[in-house]
């Protein structure tokens, strides 16, 4: 069997599917993995390193694509790659209906399969091939870090022989996984941290990083996979009368809430920026989808009246080499539930597979391929 690795295309992104010290894992499987030249310099893996560790090195990424059993990408193949696959091949990467439209439709006219990272279902069994969640952390890393950058403040409490100067206070609105290590992140930078999510399990969560909960008198909304659902105008205008206070208070807000196959939830409108400090800083991490603060634009940094609001876009990709590591971790997940024996066996009947399949040998098994494709 051969695996291969192409360079990233899309702009911006500087992540890779495979890093160097995964290589054994995917020969042991049973690949001859194949990366094409310099797919990993963004992530600051030479071609040296996978080739130290066994794989060998293309220039003509059309013609290993051609011989490919599996192709391992961040992003789907671009349509002029994917038109070049075999029938039976399988491609790993992110993919979505709406905006990998194209590239869907491409690998569905060369009869092949595509497994999509963003469909993984969020069970026990496939906790270590789940992508979001290895994204999610590294992304909520590095927002936190940039945005205390952005802040003209120290974080921690330092008391000198000259004065003391108080900790900055941080606020985390939604506690999913990105949520979650934004705060962590900031309690270790020495921040008075607090958290808010519509969710009640993730009330100890929030504490378990120390971090404060913040409680409103609200009805409890629940969702599935860890996310929360979409919640009316009505409760999302009450959400936001009660935040205000909160928001008002704080050196940094961070912004993390999003809803599975909708836009991200407004959740923060320019008046109730009205009482914050001047120099305070905002990150939304949701700027890319839409946006949980007013304002916010993908990657940009807008001044609203002497607020910094820093808007995400591809968070991980900036810390491409752990983001990329820890990728190359869950496709390789991903893969032995499809590797059986040395050989590629598609099991329709297992939920991992069943449930992250977009196309099955250039059959859509996904709803929302068929709707965006006009065949639902």
């Amino acid at each position: 069997m051969q695996l291969v690795v192409p360079k990233e295309t899309k702009s911006g992104e500087k992540r890779v599917a495979a890093a160097p010290a995964t290589i054994n894992k995917l020969i042991n499987l049973g690949f001859e993995v194949v990366i094409e030249s310099d797919a990993g310099l963004n992530a600051l893996f030479l071609n040296e390193n996978y080739q130290e560790a066994g794989a060998k090195i293309t220039n003509d990424i059309k013609a290993s694509i051609k011989n490919a059993d599996v192709v391992a990408s961040v992003a789907t193949l671009e349509p002029q790659l994917a038109s070049n696959l075999k029938s039976g091949a399988v491609c790993l990467s992110f993919a979505q209906a709406k905006r990998d439209k194209e590239s869907i439709a491409a690998i569905s006219k060369a009869k092949a399969t595509l497994l999509s990272f963003d469909f993984v279902p969020r069970i026990s069994r496939a906790q270590s091939a789940d992508a979001l969640t290895s994204q999610a952390t590294v992304s909520g890393y590095h927002t936190m870090v940039t945005a205390a950058s952005l802040l003209p403040k120290m974080f921690p409490l330092v008391m000198t022989a000259s004065g003391t100067i108080r900790p900055s206070k941080v606020l985390v609105i939604g506690a999913g996984v990105a949520g979650l290590q934004v705060m962590a992140t900031a309690k270790k930078l020495g921040a008075i941290v607090s958290g808010y999510d519509v969710r009640a399990a993730s009330k100890d969560e929030v504490k378990s990083v120390g971090a404060t909960f913040i409680e409103l008198d609200l009805p409890v909304v629940e969702g599935s996979g860890g996310y929360a659902k979409e919640m009316d105008q009505e409760r999302t205008k009450l959400q936001q009368e009660l935040l205000t206070p909160y928001i008002s208070a704080t050196d940094v807000l961070v912004t993390t809430a999003a809803v599975p196959g909708r836009p991200a939830p407004r959740l923060v409108t320019a008046a109730m920026l009205k009482g914050m400090k001047y120099g305070s800083v905002i990150a939304d991490m949701a700027a890319e989808n839409g946006g949980n603060v007013e304002g916010s634009v993908a990657g940009q940094i807008i001044d609203f009246n002497g607020i910094k609001i820093w808007g995400g876009q591809n968070i991980a990709s900036a810390m491409a080499p752990d983001a990329s590591f820890l990728f190359a971790g869950n496709v390789i997940s991903l893969l032995s539930f499809i590797v059986k024996e040395g050989k590629i066996e598609i099991d329709k009947n297992d939920e991992v597979v069943s449930g992250s399949a977009l196309l099955i040998n250039g059959e859509i098994t996904n709803d929302f391929v068929k709707t965006e494709l006009g065949q639902g």
